[in-house]
C-alpha cells in the first residue's frame, strides 16, 4: 500500500469519528464527553494521515500537539492549527476515564468546529501539494 492509500484509510476513519460527533450532538441529553472524544479522534487521525501521506512514521501518541509538530515538519502551513490541536488534545485520554472533566454544550460544539478546521487545513494542503505535482509533470 502506498502513502496516499494509507492516508486515505486514516482520513476515512477520521470522517467516521467526525460524523459520529455530529450525530451525537443531536441526542438529548448530549453525551458531551463522547462528542469531544470523537472530535479529538478525528483530528488525531487526520494528523496521522497527513504524516503518512508524506511518508513519515505515525507516532503512537494521542497528543495532537506532538502530531502537529510532525505535520509541520512536512508543511509549515499547519502551524495555523496549533490552537485547535491544543484545545482538543485532552479529550483523547481524559474523557475516557471516570474522572469527570467539566465540559458543557459549548465544548462539544467548539470541539466539532476545531476538528473541522483541522480537517479543512490538512485536505487543503494535500490538494495544493497534488496540484503542484500535476504542474511539475506538465
Amino acid at each position: 500500500m502506498n502513502n496516499k492509500d494509507i492516508s486515505k484509510e486514516w482520513f476515512k476513519m477520521a470522517e467516521l469519528d467526525l460524523d459520529s460527533a455530529k450525530f451525537l450532538l443531536g441526542m438529548k441529553p448530549r453525551p458531551i464527553e463522547i462528542i469531544c472524544y470523537h472530535c479529538q479522534q478525528s483530528a488525531e487521525k487526520y494528523l496521522k494521515g497527513f504524516i503518512a501521506y508524506n511518508g513519515g512514521t505515525t507516532p503512537k501518541t494521542h497528543d495532537l500537539q506532538i502530531l502537529n509538530k510532525g505535520c509541520c515538519y512536512f508543511h509549515e502551513g499547519l502551524k495555523k492549527i496549533q490552537n485547535e490541536c491544543i484545545d482538543l488534545t485532552d479529550y483523547g485520554v481524559q474523557v475516557r476515564y471516570p474522572f469527570h472533566m467539566d465540559l458543557n454544550e459549548h465544548d462539544a460544539e467548539a470541539g466539532i468546529k476545531n476538528a473541522e478546521i483541522i480537517r479543512e487545513q490538512i485536505l487543503r494542503i494535500i490538494e495544493e501539494l497534488e496540484e503542484g505535482q500535476k504542474n511539475d509533470i506538465r
